[in-house]
């Protein structure tokens, strides 16, 4: 449970940092923007884990933090790909002449 929690606080963070890097607008609601960033952070933390065999670090980490940061981007930009949304939340399928 307190992983949860704290991959939800860091959600709050890498989130909205995610979609700062990221060009354009992307039409998500904040929620999910937390949700991926808390995927972010959970995957960013255990990728670090991967290469770098560390499992646990005092203070923050932020070669993690990073990491999560560009795992974040990368599910948000998949995410606002995959529903297609744009600004008026219409679907982009039929272009205007």
């Amino acid at each position: 449970m307190g992983t949860i929690l704290l991959a939800l606080l860091a959600g709050i963070i890498i989130g909205p940092l995610a979609r700062l890097v990221l060009p354009g607008k992307q039409d998500i609601s904040f929620i999910m923007t937390i949700l991926l960033g808390a995927v972010g952070a959970l995957a960013g933390s255990w990728i670090y884990q991967l290469i770098s065999g560390k499992t646990n670090t005092p203070g923050i980490d932020w070669t993690a933090f990073f990491i999560g940061i560009l795992v974040a981007a990368l599910a948000i930009a998949g995410y606002a790909g995959l529903t297609g949304r744009n600004r008026s939340g219409t679907s982009d399928t039929h272009p205007t002449s």
